[in-house]
């Protein structure tokens, strides 16, 4: 993990980020975020099945996640999909939960 990738903590969660100097941006891993928020018990086909249907829906948030090189669980790089913190607001306004409020701030 370099100094621009960073484990932020959402009641003792961890969520993967990165810093992107070029943009000044944020990059938040949106399987972290969706765990946090649902706990679906498999964050991955939460997240394919919610990207399917805001495709279908004509939601260009969607269209603009990047997919960056995040440590993974078993300490590998992988790639994961990520929204910066403007794109993360609006995906979490299409995920029922209680805890959506709590994490946006």
């Amino acid at each position: 993990m370099t100094n621009k990738d960073k484990i932020q903590l959402f009641e003792d969660s961890k969520i993967r980020t990165h810093w992107d100097s070029d943009t000044e941006k944020w990059y938040i891993s949106i399987v972290d975020v969706i765990t946090v928020l649902t706990d679906s018990k498999n964050p991955q086909v939460y997240w394919r099945v919610l990207k399917k249907r805001l495709l279908e829906d004509g939601n260009e948030t969607v269209t603009n996640c990047n997919a960056l090189k995040m440590p993974a669980t078993d300490g590998k790089m992988r790639k994961t999909d990520v929204a910066d913190t403007e794109q993360l607001f609006r995906l979490i306004q299409s995920i029922p939960s209680p805890k959506a409020e709590l994490f946006k701030q």
